[in-house]
């Protein structure tokens, strides 16, 4: 590991003291609450003055349950203090936000945080999607609306000019969005451009994982950005699409050697959160699942520079595509 990557762990892990909460777990910080119940620990979303809990539900997952088990899943979600759920108006063909529109609102609306994302490339696009996800999700407003995985540069400045950002700062001064951002796993770079096209976005969804450093690092690159100009950081692909497990998503990238042949899902997770972000969102294909990661997160004891050094040094020999398949 070079003097330049110490250093910057070094700096992410003292960051992380300003942007987290007290690391000797749950028990002296349940505090909060809402007509649900105790809520898991909140944190300061960028500079928006909102505030979200430190582990969010991801909505492509969800749209892949049956009506049963994404019941199930959103239920343990409220119930074990998460108030986070993202989603994206391609999810599953709409099914996502359908599940959320069936379980999750209006039941629950005034009390989550609720985001969804778009990938439309045209402010005509942009409109539709936006009145789509919110018939879907059966509700009048989103807490957050995203610009959904820009690829690369030119992918950026299309969508720009072809008046998607316009229609969102429209539907933000209408009241319809309270806030808006952007997310992509394929390249720095367009995260990059992005944030130097246009100083309104207030929040960033990007990769946030163990092996992540030794290649196309997000960490590294993109971060330091963001906090430095306050936005809301969400963590997703913390465990690379489910590549730390060999499969990948969907099973389709396989490789001889596996993240989690060199430590365990509960260190990947610890490492996630303790790198600053304000709010990760986990994958969780069941509610068997989302349950192992609330268990982590309720454990959660921020890790020491050097255990995030030693972390990544057992697995920094796997980074590279065939672990992020989604990076370019």
């Amino acid at each position: 590991m070079n003097t330049n990557r110490r250093s910057f762990i070094k700096i992410i892990s003292g960051a992380t003291l300003g942007l987290s909460l007290p690391f000797n777990g749950f028990a002296t910080i349940m505090n909060e609450r809402d007509k649900w119940g105790t809520l898991m620990p909140l944190k300061d979303f960028g500079s928006t003055g909102r505030k979200v809990t430190m582990m969010g539900v991801g909505g492509f997952h969800v749209g892949r349950m049956t009506d049963d088990e994404a019941q199930k899943t959103i239920e343990l979600a409220i119930e074990r203090g998460i108030r986070f759920f993202d989603n994206a108006e391609s999810y599953v063909g709409g099914e996502a936000e359908i599940k959320y529109g069936k379980f999750l609102n209006p039941k629950y609306r005034d009390e989550v945080f609720l985001m969804t994302k778009t990938r439309a490339r045209t402010k005509k696009e942009a409109q539709e999607h936006l009145e789509g996800s919110l018939k879907r999700m059966n509700t009048d407003t989103l807490d957050l609306w995203l610009i959904h995985a820009i690829d690369n540069e030119n992918d950026v400045e299309e969508r720009l000019n072809g008046g998607v950002l316009d229609y969102m700062l429209e539907a933000k001064q209408k009241g319809i969005v309270k806030h808006i951002g952007f997310s992509g796993h394929t390249t720095v770079k367009a995260h990059k451009r992005i944030l130097e096209l246009t100083n309104e976005m207030e929040a960033c969804m990007m990769p946030i994982n163990v092996v992540d450093m030794g290649y196309e690092s997000y960490i590294e690159n993109v971060l330091p950005l963001l906090l430095e100009q306050k936005k809301g950081v969400i963590a997703m692909k913390t465990l690379a699409g489910g590549s730390f497990f060999g499969r990948g998503f969907d099973g389709r990238h396989a490789a001889p050697d596996t993240v989690m042949g060199h430590i365990s899902v509960d260190e990947a997770i610890q490492f996630a959160l303790s790198v600053p972000n304000d709010v990760l969102v986990t994958g969780a294909k069941d509610a068997a699942m989302l349950e192992e990661k609330i268990v982590i997160a309720e454990n959660f004891s921020k890790l020491s520079d050097d255990e995030l050094q030693a972390l990544f040094r057992k697995v920094s020999h796997l980074s590279g595509s065939k672990v992020e398949y989604y990076k370019s």
